[in-house]
């Protein structure tokens, strides 16, 4: 009595403190030690290193020429090493240049002619083209001309085959401007020579004949494998092609676009790809036009209806374009890699019965992807959207299912109750989702208003502090303060939790239903993750793991090991590609953006059930403020010369810069103004910014954009594409730049039509092998046609942009511009044109100051540079 007296006088907001505290703590000893949650975290760590990494890595021995009797048929990496070495001693080849006409086509036919005398004579023939095509097309906005370019084809056939279906394989061989390409595209060009002469040297005959197609015209516009494809005689045979590529030097080589809607291509693929690796992700990414980068597989498509697969090496995109890209830093286990898979593709292929029937066969798009690169999958379009709605149903069924015997095993638990509980649950997941990308971004969005973007470029361990641990916080944090601040012991703590990881599975299932509706096919991440939750879930209702304390949580943990290590596999993969790209990104976007939202979906993806674990351990928000700390270390890590995104050597800062001579003159013919400076265009988010303590002067520096109103394309000496050009800098020199060269517009004719309120100019035009034609009309003046590819005036708006590339050929290039006006008066202004040449090999010297004003670069900065003219007319 006493007792019951004592608790009648206790205020009633005490007795709720209490209870509270009461229920508190029987939570809390229903979870475990807190000091497990580190283990817990490390074991998932190990897991990453010991697995994902070490499959990632995992590359063929290398064959040598002294084991080749020991494996017969099979490709042998050290005889292609060998030649890209001698490939790699050409230096630069920039179309039109030497190295690139007469020493590397050499090197080709000496190469094949050297295959030849190797050739089984009574079953094989092989036939040898160079190929110099002229010709032209649109390219979004852009036109691209061409003249004279070389293309180096071989045919292999069997002398028995009557198939008239060709399997076609390609490459190209020249270079960006200072770069030998022993990368790109030289390690495809060597594989290509070496399946070759796997090929002759068989003594089992294949049934299509196969092209070889080394093309020498691809870094400026893709132009050599259009002169093929719309020109060679054997184009039209032409049924399917592998594109080969490399986006850096080494790693193995990833299948990232395929068909269009030819599914048994990806099928062939799965069947004889000696290391499969490959994600539908990277297709849809790559399609998507997020990559400033295209290859050859979209001129075969567009242009001549060929089907195929586009593969490419894609590792230490940090050499992709300089003068790092060499021989020393190519694996040769990777061109091993390479070798296998493409010599077995092209053995499957040109045995292939569908290349009779190409025509008939289109069936829709394909989800593909390889696991850890053990094994293949993949399925239509079709197939998938059934699968994607049969596993969604199915999972949620099976929550409301474990819902449904929770509220059956709990005491004084009703089933509205039970759903009520869930629903608050799964809003509060959704707002942790919905965090889990948000902190993420806001920490890019920091740094980036810090100036202190793109940390990670040379640590990418940095995403881990970064991002990660934002992203987890985010992603936990809104359950674990709902169990904290509001325990509810009607429910055993081992229910909350199975309902935190089954709204995961809701969002998953709602996410996947959506993302098909939108036709997107890398929502088999979702079917994936889903897929082994829901076996769990269904083991766990079936066994009554469920309803046996924490027992569940042993079913679910071994079943997430598996998507765990895809998801970081698949992530993993794709920061390896995106964080170089980001050094030649541009500057217009904030690329922290990107790699913050890959690091949340890689968070959401790979830990979303894993996660929320952290809430069964006692105090939770402990564990959250550790990974709350381990961020705060990582800015502080970041924020300091770790955090420098350049190295020497090993990731440099691009910069490129065209020493230009100007002049413009006007409609009488009269020099109006002219300068000399040099053109700086920006290639990442940081721009000059990092030269501000070197040795190198920019004093000076200003704006094009101004130039804009003036003069056509601003004044701007921009090469293959002139998009960047507003945010481009020019610096002033005081002396003229020494043009190794010169370029001669030419009017050769002006011809009125009074009746049609017309008139066409005829010009030509003559200089370096590269040049461009900029076009603007001048009032009320419109072009109505001219002698460039037509659709391109449908397509674009003025100002109006062609690029020209010569090879061999160094003819005037010709040309007409037709314009109407409605007055027909043509004694005024009615065009602004400009050409400009640009002498970018090495066969062009550069002058003194031009040299002294680079070498004052700091060492971890590589310059893309040359001479350029630029004049500009008013007709």
């Amino acid at each position: 009595m006493e007792n019951n007296c004592d608790k009648k006088d206790i205020p009633l907001d005490n007795v709720a403190i209490e209870s509270l505290n009461q229920k508190k703590e029987n939570i809390e000893r229903q979870r475990l030690p807190w000091h497990y949650a580190p283990s817990f975290l490390l074991l998932w760590l190990s897991l990453f290193f010991a697995i994902v990494i070490s499959l990632y890595n995992k590359l063929p021995d290398k064959i040598n020429i002294s084991e080749e009797l020991l494996k017969p048929g099979e490709f042998v990496a050290e005889r292609a090493m060998s030649q890209l070495y001698v490939y790699d001693q050409i230096g630069p080849k920039v179309t039109g240049s030497f190295a690139n006409e007469v020493t590397t086509v050499a090197f080709l036919l000496g190469e094949v002619e050297k295959i030849k005398e190797q050739m089984l004579s009574d079953l094989y023939e092989i036939e040898v083209d160079v190929q110099t095509p002229s010709g032209g097309f649109s390219f979004g906005s852009m036109v691209s001309m061409y003249q004279g370019i070389q293309n180096v084809i071989v045919k292999l056939s069997t002398k028995k085959s009557q198939s008239e279906s060709y399997v076609l394989i390609n490459s190209h061989f020249d270079s960006k401007p200072g770069s030998p390409s022993s990368g790109d595209d030289g390690t495809m060009v060597v594989v290509m020579l070496e399946v070759l002469r796997q090929m002759v040297i068989s003594e089992t005959p294949f049934e299509h004949p196969v092209v070889f197609l080394f093309n020498g015209a691809e870094e400026l516009g893709l132009q050599g494998s259009h002169g093929f494809i719309t020109q060679h005689k054997w184009a039209t045979n032409c049924k399917m092609v592998i594109n080969l590529e490399v986006a850096g030097s080494g790693g193995r080589d990833l299948l990232f676009q395929t068909g269009p809607n030819k599914p048994w291509l990806v099928k062939y693929y799965r069947l004889y790809s000696k290391h499969p690796f490959a994600t539908t992700i990277a297709e849809e990414i790559f399609q998507g036009g997020l990559l400033p980068s295209d290859t050859d597989f979209r001129i075969f498509r567009d242009f001549g209806k060929v089907p195929g697969l586009d593969m490419a090496q894609v590792n230490n995109g940090y050499v992709y374009h300089t003068i790092f890209d060499a021989f020393k830093v190519i694996p040769g286990r990777s061109v091993q890699n390479t070798g296998n898979n493409v010599l077995a593709l092209v053995r499957a292929f040109s045995n292939a019965t569908e290349l009779y029937e190409t025509e008939s066969i289109d069936d829709g798009q394909t989800v593909f992807f390889d696991f850890l690169g053990l094994f293949f999958v993949y399925y239509t379009e079709t197939t998938g959207i059934i699968m994607n709605c049969c596993i969604a149903v199915i999972s949620l069924v099976l929550v409301g299912c474990s819902l449904w015997r929770m509220a059956r095993q709990s005491e004084k638990v009703t089933i509205p109750q039970i759903c009520l509980w869930f629903l608050i649950i799964l809003g509060l997941h959704v707002v942790g989702v919905i965090l889990c990308f948000c902190l993420p971004l806001l920490m890019a969005v920091i740094f980036d208003a810090g100036d202190r973007s793109m940390t990670y470029f040379s640590s990418k361990w940095l995403v881990f502090g970064l991002y990660i641990c934002p992203a987890v916080i985010g992603l936990v944090i809104p359950l674990t303060l709902y169990y904290t601040l509001k325990p509810n012991d009607k429910l055993s703590h081992a229910y909350h939790l199975q309902m935190s990881l089954h709204s995961h599975l809701v969002v998953q299932a709602l996410l996947v239903i959506i993302l098909t509706a939108l036709g997107m096919r890398f929502q088999y991440l979702c079917l994936i993750s889903m897929i082994f939750y829901a076996g769990a879930l269904l083991i766990n209702i079936v066994s009554t793991l469920q309803e046996k304390g924490n027992y569940w949580a042993v079913i679910v943990m071994c079943l997430q090991v598996l998507p765990f290590c895809y998801f970081c596999y698949i992530i993993y993969m794709l920061l390896v590609v995106l964080i170089p790209i980001t050094g030649r990104n541009g500057i217009g976007m904030n690329p922290d953006l990107m790699i913050a939202l890959i690091c949340a979906c890689c968070t959401f993806f790979a830990l979303g059930y894993i996660a929320q674990f952290i809430n069964a351990f006692r105090w939770p928000k402990l564990i959250l403020l550790g990974l709350g700390v381990v961020t705060f270390i990582f800015c502080m890590i970041a924020v300091s010369e770790v955090g420098f995104p350049y190295r020497p050597k090993t990731n440099v800062m691009r910069v490129n810069v065209v020493h230009t001579q100007r002049l413009f003159y006007e409609f009488d013919g009269s020099l109006s103004h002219s300068d000399s400076g040099y053109y700086f265009t920006y290639m990442d988010r940081r721009g000059l910014n990092p030269l501000k303590d070197s040795q190198v002067n920019l004093t000076g520096l200003i704006s094009i954009e101004p130039d804009c109103d003036k003069y056509v394309m601003c004044g701007a000496p921009c090469l293959y594409s002139c998009g960047s050009r507003k945010s481009a800098r020019w610096l002033p020199r005081d002396s003229d730049v020494v043009i190794p060269g010169n370029i001669l517009l030419k009017l050769l004719g002006k011809s009125i039509t009074q009746a049609q309120n017309t008139v066409r100019y005829e010009f030509e035009v003559t200089g370096p092998p590269q040049m461009n034609i900029f076009v603007q009309p001048v009032g009320n003046a419109v072009i109505t046609g001219w002698s460039f590819v037509g659709n391109a005036l449908e397509k674009a708006q003025p100002p109006y942009y062609v690029f020209f590339n010569y090879g061999i050929d160094d003819s005037p290039f010709k040309f007409f511009i037709e314009l109407k006006k409605s007055d027909g008066v043509f004694s005024e202004p009615v065009l602004e044109l400009a050409v400009v040449g640009h002498f970018i090999s090495h066969d062009y010297d550069r002058d003194a100051e031009v040299l002294k004003f680079l070498g004052d670069f700091p060492d971890f900065v590589f310059v893309v540079e040359w001479p350029s003219i630029l004049k500009q007319y008013i007709y």
